[in-house]
C-alpha cells in the first residue's frame, strides 16, 4: 500500500465500524476506525491513510463534504465513500468532488475490496 500503512474507515454508526474493521483485518490490512469526519481530521498530523472508506451521511460533516475539504487543504488520499441512501445525482456528486466511487450498504465483500484496491493502485501511480 502507498503512502500510509493503513486504511481510514470513517463512519457513525459503532456496528458498521466494527464489521468493516474485521473485515479488512481478515483481508490482512491496518485499519483504524473513527466516529466522525471531525474525529478523522484531528488524527491527521500523526499520519496518512492510505485510502478512506467515508459513509455519505453523518452528523455535522458528511462524508462528500470531507473529501472537499481534504481537498481544499491539499490533502490528496483517494476516497471511497458507502452510503445507505443512494439517491439520484449522488454518484455523480461524489465522482465530480474525486472519490474513486460510491457504494451503496449493505457492502458486497468481493466489490469493496477491488474499490480498496483500485484507490491504492491509484495512489501508488
Amino acid at each position: 500500500m502507498a503512502r500510509g500503512q493503513f486504511i481510514a474507515i470513517i463512519d457513525d454508526d459503532p456496528a458498521v465500524l466494527k464489521a468493516l474493521k474485521r473485515l479488512l483485518c481478515a483481508r490482512s490490512y491496518q485499519a483504524e476506525t473513527y466516529d466522525s469526519a471531525e474525529t478523522f481530521l484531528a488524527s491527521l498530523p500523526n499520519s496518512l491513510p492510505a485510502c478512506l472508506i467515508v459513509d455519505l451521511q453523518m452528523p455535522v460533516m458528511t462524508g462528500l463534504e470531507l473529501q472537499k475539504h481534504l481537498r481544499r487543504s491539499g490533502i490528496e488520499i483517494p476516497v471511497i465513500i458507502i452510503t445507505a441512501h443512494d439517491e439520484a445525482g449522488t454518484r455523480e456528486r461524489c465522482r465530480s468532488a474525486g472519490a474513486v466511487t460510491l457504494l451503496s450498504k449493505p457492502l458486497q465483500e468481493s466489490v469493496l475490496l477491488a474499490a480498496i484496491d483500485d484507490a491504492t493502485t491509484r495512489q501508488r501511480c
